[in-house]
């Protein structure tokens, strides 16, 4: 799937990828893992290295600030800050409030990447 971007807090421009990217009968399917990075521009290398990685229990990256598991979209979620800085309280809220918004729209994801 295609990382979103936005900015949270005081201005931290974040970018947002989901875990996985599933197929049920031709149509994609939102995942419910999302990791999150600090947004480091349009550095081709680290797209690469940040997509590579996904699957991995640790992640290298030091741009890397955890993930956010939907566990119940809408009322149930988790951040695990497993990188080598954290989110605030405030920024994980408006992170969850934005992805929630594109899971609700997904119209406004561009899924096939085009």
């Amino acid at each position: 799937m295609i990382p979103i971007y936005f900015t949270v807090g005081n201005d931290r421009p974040v970018k947002v990828i989901p875990n996985t990217q599933a197929r049920v009968n031709g149509h994609q399917v939102i995942t419910y893992t999302y990791n999150i990075y600090n947004d480091g521009g349009d550095d081709v290398e680290e797209e690469d290295r940040q997509e590579s990685e996904l699957l991995l229990e640790k992640k290298l990256d030091p741009n890397y600030l955890g993930y956010i598991t939907f566990e119940e979209p809408g009322k149930l979620f988790t951040y695990t800050a497993d990188g080598r800085d954290e989110l605030t309280t405030e920024e994980i809220q408006e992170i969850i409030e934005s992805v929630s918004h594109y899971r609700d729209h997904p119209g406004l994801w561009n899924l096939e990447g085009t």
